[in-house]
């Protein structure tokens, strides 16, 4: 039985522009519809999130989900909210990251679920049999150049210069969408609010080649409620990728999100229902302090994006920082998740024999090499009197007793000097 999809998209805050006539396509029959991803690095971001969210509702409701991995478009360029040309990657590359990004749509959407199983295609495999004058005959005839100047996408970029290249993405991509609608009987496409140019005129496209009608839709660009851009810090974006950025990282970034943030996020990232959300919202409201909102967020979005576990070890390692006696938990955490939360902190290399033979605390601590903690043994003797030390959670009590630590992960020591200044001894 189909749900109400652009209703479900509706209470969520996640629809800024929709064609008429959309929402009654989909009550009335089970529609494929697609959204596009560019191959332009080999992991997605949380900033592609929202979209994915759009296929994801879309199949909850009953229909298709198509994604369209553009081995072809990704090596031109989408001019769409770009202040400048893009630099072209090399084929062998744009394959590499279209690898990844399949395996991480497949977190999201289920391939083996009968007719509305979920698809993944990629417009290399139709444009690489269409020569260029039989595109410009079959195609470009179709859209007028001030069709496709007035496109926002194409103003914002007049002024600085616009290569042709990229002035015929929109056609481009269009095209995808014709060849879609006539192979995959694919009748709406969904994008981010700055693809609405784009999505328009495949439908234009659609039209005017096939007499055909299509439909689009488009979520808003979610951003911070300062008006900032979504998904970056300072290290840059938020990667889906563990590699690119650790589950721990994931797991704090949403947990750090502002309470009026977090009313936004939870409905766009998120598939807990609205009461949920009504009651997590009332709860969070009568103790903010307690971050409700937050940490259901946090807890829905890392546990899709990696495991359950990941999310575990994550909110274990949260411990380590404010718990001072997190010592189980600093054992257990893996050296990624201990490096993650630690990022930034100084490294202190030291020759694993001089940790373990130094004959006391403080000639560990004031060891000779490069960013040593204490400059000398007598500072490091003063701030352990005053109890202000520590080795891997636990107090110094002696200055002069000898070291006998376990290195975490059979590296590491961590360090902890006063309240906030932290250390890791690295044994080389």
């Amino acid at each position: 039985m189909l749900q109400n999809f652009v209703e479900e998209l509706r209470w969520r805050g996640m629809i800024h522009d929709i064609m008429p006539g959309t929402e009654e396509q989909f009550l009335k029959e089970v529609t494929a519809a697609y959204v596009g991803f560019d191959p332009t690095a080999d992991s997605l971001h949380i900033g592609n999130l929202a979209t994915i969210m759009l296929l994801v509702h879309l199949q909850k409701s009953g229909h298709k989900p198509i994604a369209l991995v553009g081995g072809a478009t990704g090596m031109i360029g989408d001019p769409s909210g770009k202040s400048a040309e893009r630099n072209l990657l090399s084929e062998e590359q744009i394959k590499y990251n279209q690898a990844c990004i399949h395996k991480q749509l497949e977190k999201f959407l289920d391939f083996d679920c009968g007719k509305n199983s979920a698809e993944i295609v990629n417009n290399y495999d139709w444009f690489k049999n269409i020569g260029f004058i039989e595109f410009l005959r079959d195609a470009g005839k179709h859209l007028t150049v001030s069709y496709m100047m007035a496109k926002d996408s194409v103003k914002n970029r007049l002024e600085g210069g616009i290569s042709f290249t990229e002035f015929s993405y929109q056609l481009l991509q269009g095209y995808d969408f014709y060849h879609l609608y006539k192979n995959n009987n694919c009748k709406l496409q969904m994008g981010g609010s700055d693809q609405w140019g784009n999505i328009t005129s495949g439908t234009e496209l659609i039209r005017r080649m096939d007499s055909g009608e299509a439909y689009a839709l488009t979520c808003p660009l979610v951003t911070k409620s300062d008006g900032s851009k979504f998904g970056k810090t300072e290290s840059g974006a938020v990667w889906l990728d563990a590699n690119k950025t650790s589950p721990y990282q994931f797991y704090q970034f949403w947990l750090n999100c502002s309470d009026e943030d977090s009313k936004k996020l939870i409905r766009v990232f998120t598939l807990l229902p609205q009461e949920t959300i009504e009651s997590l919202e009332k709860e969070h409201a009568e103790a903010p302090h307690l971050r409700i909102l937050q940490q259901a967020l946090a807890k829905d979005i890392t546990c899709r994006v990696h495991s359950e576990d990941e999310y575990d070890m994550a909110v274990k390692a949260s411990k380590i920082l404010f718990d001072k006696k997190a010592t189980d938990v600093l054992r257990e955490v893996n050296e990624a998740t201990l490096l993650a939360v630690f990022d930034g902190v100084p490294q202190i290399e030291v020759a694993k024999e001089k940790v373990l033979s130094s004959a006391t605390v403080a000639d560990l601590l004031s060891a000779d090499s490069e960013g040593k903690i204490f400059s000398s043994k007598g500072e490091a003797k003063r701030m352990i009197k005053g109890g202000g030390v520590r080795v891997n959670k636990v107090v110094v009590e002696d200055a002069d007793e000898k070291p006998s630590y376990e290195l975490l992960q059979d590296k590491y020591l961590l360090v902890q000097k006063g309240k906030k200044n932290f250390y890791l001894i690295k044994a080389v």
